[in-house]
């Protein structure tokens, strides 16, 4: 992901608004391999800027997935989540029970869907998810309750 200051000059150049409180959204996204949640970057920012509100947040993370600095995923962990790494192609691990979410850079040669298969898409790329327990869930020993997810 970019630096702020280059997030800072992006929105300008794109006409949009620069603000304290988005420029304190670009400094919380700055190195964070989280796949932070909306809300999640809301909790981070407001300990800085009491003021700002989760509209902004929210608005802020899309107008930077539309200008093509985060992607959004929605994994199944009951939030969407927002992926600052753009720069490398990877697939995701995702924790079934704490819904933690890490990248995982693995490349799966000849992964596609057969023409045969492709219903008229036009299939273009691929994600692969693998599910499972993270390390810290999994020194809980219990399985993970089913359909629940949270973080």
């Amino acid at each position: 992901m970019r630096t702020p200051e280059e997030l800072t000059d992006l929105f300008r150049a794109n006409g949009r608004k620069v603000t304290a409180q988005r420029q304190c959204i670009f400094k919380a996204l700055q190195g964070n391999v989280t796949h932070p949640s909306a809300e999640s970057v809301f909790e981070a920012v407001r300990s800085e800027m009491e003021t700002i509100s989760l509209k902004t947040v929210y608005q802020t993370l899309y107008e930077l997935a539309e200008l093509g600095e985060l992607l959004t995923l929605d994994l199944g962990t009951g939030a969407v989540r927002f992926d600052p790494n753009v720069e490398d192609a990877h697939h995701h691990l995702v924790c079934r029970r704490c819904g933690k979410v890490r990248d995982l850079h693995v490349d799966f040669e000849g992964l596609d869907v057969p023409r045969s298969a492709t219903q008229g898409y036009d299939v273009s790329s691929a994600e692969v998810v693998f599910r499972g327990l993270c390390e810290e869930c999994r020194g809980l020993g219990s399985p993970a309750p089913a359909g629940r997810r949270s973080a």
